[in-house]
């Protein structure tokens, strides 16, 4: 699988990490919005949690050094249905936003150049009566949900699976990366889980 980390540069590297396994483990601790993103062999990739008390949703994640790797924040003051900017903590630069297409029945994001507002992939839940659901009844988000990636033709390039546990716990997996920037999306659905349950 062609890898888009390390010798292959992209605008959409995040110069702190290098994701290039083609499944993760998601997991989310006993505090709330906090996460753990394993590799394939069990080892820590990434953490991070939500900041308290902003004014603005902001996620910072360290890499499995725990050197300071890319921040996650909400484009506007308590961002419903907005953008989020993943925003690398080596070079300061915006590697690409998050955008979900709000919907009652849908849980919809895209991930897009931070220029350009161009869509490079997409994370879709598979069930539209599920995302129904957790947006209506809260308890509903003990459910498990599901997510297809895909991308920015509309070809599936990965699935996010999530776990029945008493954690929120997710498997990103990764068919093929060679048309979407990997670290990015794989970043964008690690956070998926925190963003989904705001």
């Amino acid at each position: 699988m062609p890898s888009l980390s390390g010798s292959t540069s992209t605008p959409y590297n995040i110069s702190t990490v290098d994701l290039n396994d083609d499944r993760y483990e998601v997991k989310q601790s006993a505090i709330r919005n906090k996460y753990v993103v394993r590799d394939s062999a069990g080892n820590a990739v990434l953490r991070g949690k939500q900041k308290m008390f902003k004014m603005k949703e902001e996620f910072p994640f360290v890499n499995g050094n725990d050197e300071d790797a890319f921040t996650v924040k909400a484009g506007g003051i308590l961002d419903v249905a907005g953008n989020y900017a993943i925003t690398d903590a080596g070079t300061g630069e915006e590697v690409v936003v998050l955008d979900e297409d709000f919907s009652l029945f849908v849980e919809n994001w895209t991930v897009r150049d931070p220029d350009t507002g161009e869509s490079l992939a997409t994370i879709r839940s598979k069930s539209k009566p599920l995302a129904a659901l957790r947006h209506l009844v809260s308890v509903a988000n003990l459910i498990p949900n599901k997510y297809e990636i895909f991308d920015a033709n509309g070809d599936h390039v990965g699935d996010i699976e999530g776990k029945f546990s008493l954690r929120d716990t997710y498997t990103v997996s990764i068919d093929d990366a060679s048309t979407v920037p990997k670290e990015a999306v794989v970043v964008a659905a690690c956070i998926l889980d925190a963003l989904e349950n705001q």
